[in-house]
């Protein structure tokens, strides 16, 4: 080989030496990534069903239709490309990813901020790092020692004070909301053990691409049910909702799913499912953003979150890898 072609494959090299030597690294920077994008869908969720008068535009029904229809028809070129990979023995494992980690759970959400505010949504949201564990442990043997249980405590907490230390936060709300969050948790749960122990001879784009294609089947007609073109036809503010909804679909739907994909597949259960540990902290930082106050609980609460994350991704990683 040349001096020219080895500078050339230098970049390539280099590249490859950073994925494999700071797999850490890359998969801190996924986690960031991915609370920044699902921090700001409670946004881009909120201007889809209503404009910022508080004119309504679309129900939760039809954002929730539309949310997965668009992300699965974006995903098309993808699916085809794997469709080879969609075996038998593959599709009901799919199946579960695609309905039970993202088409119920985009339904349930949608419904619950019906009912009960944004804050206890997300602080509800904490409940998928525990389910998942749990079902890692009952199914499929994953112990944890105590630095990452101790992590995952802290971490609960801090979105408990977070919850509790806002301005604008009710925790009134019956139990069909509350029900519905917890429930969405769940499927998050069952779907993260899915993908991790038995989907990992897939890639991320493929396991995406193939769950969001089985998911299309339902999505379409849940669509037309719901009347979402009578709205699009009728409501003068509907092709700017809709421009919104595109934009929580294709990125924080696809891109965002196959991010949280691979940071499935390169790292563990528990690191993972910490996303939703920091979704609400950049929630909150956009609020700022809008002109929302910050009070010194909220940010004492955030500094707990960030703590109970590194007790148990960074302390505990290691005290299980000295074993």
């Amino acid at each position: 080989m040349s001096k020219w072609q080895t500078f050339r494959l230098m970049p390539s090299y280099c590249f490859r030496y950073f994925c494999t030597v700071n797999t850490s690294l890359s998969n801190w920077i996924l986690l960031i990534v991915l609370s920044s994008i699902w921090g700001s869908s409670f946004i881009l969720m909120k201007l889809g069903m209503e404009t910022t008068s508080g004119e309504t535009i679309f129900t939760h029904t039809q954002v929730a239709a539309l949310r997965m229809s668009i992300a699965a028809l974006f995903l098309l070129p993808f699916t085809i490309k794997a469709f080879k990979k969609l075996t038998w023995n593959n599709i009901w494992k799919l199946s579960i990813v695609g309905s039970l980690g993202n088409f119920l759970p985009a339904f349930l959400f949608t419904f619950a901020e019906t009912g009960i505010s944004t804050g206890y949504t997300g602080m509800l949201n904490s409940c998928t790092p525990i389910f998942a564990l749990i079902i890692g442990f009952l199914v499929f043997q994953n112990r944890l020692n105590g630095f990452q249980i101790l992590g995952v405590i802290i971490g609960t907490l801090g979105i408990v004070g977070l919850t509790l230390s806002g301005q604008n936060v009710s925790l009134d709300g019956s139990w069909i909301h509350v029900g519905a969050v917890v429930l969405a948790t769940l499927g998050y749960a069952i779907s993260l053990n899915t993908i991790k122990y038995t989907l990992q001879h897939l890639k991320s784009t493929e396991i995406t691409a193939l769950s969001f294609f089985i998911i299309l089947l339902p999505g379409i007609p849940a669509v037309i049910l719901s009347g979402a073109f009578d709205t699009i036809y009728t409501n003068p503010h509907a092709w700017t909702g809709l421009g919104f909804i595109t934009i929580l679909s294709v990125i924080g739907t696809a891109f965002a799913v196959i991010l949280f994909n691979r940071l499935i597949s390169n790292s563990s259960i528990l690191f993972a499912s910490s996303v939703t540990y920091l979704i609400p902290v950049v929630a909150l930082l956009i609020g700022i953003g809008f002109n929302e106050e910050i009070n010194v609980y909220q940010i004492g609460s955030m500094l707990v979150i960030l703590s109970g994350v590194f007790v148990a991704n960074v302390i505990g990683r290691k005290r299980k890898q000295k074993r």
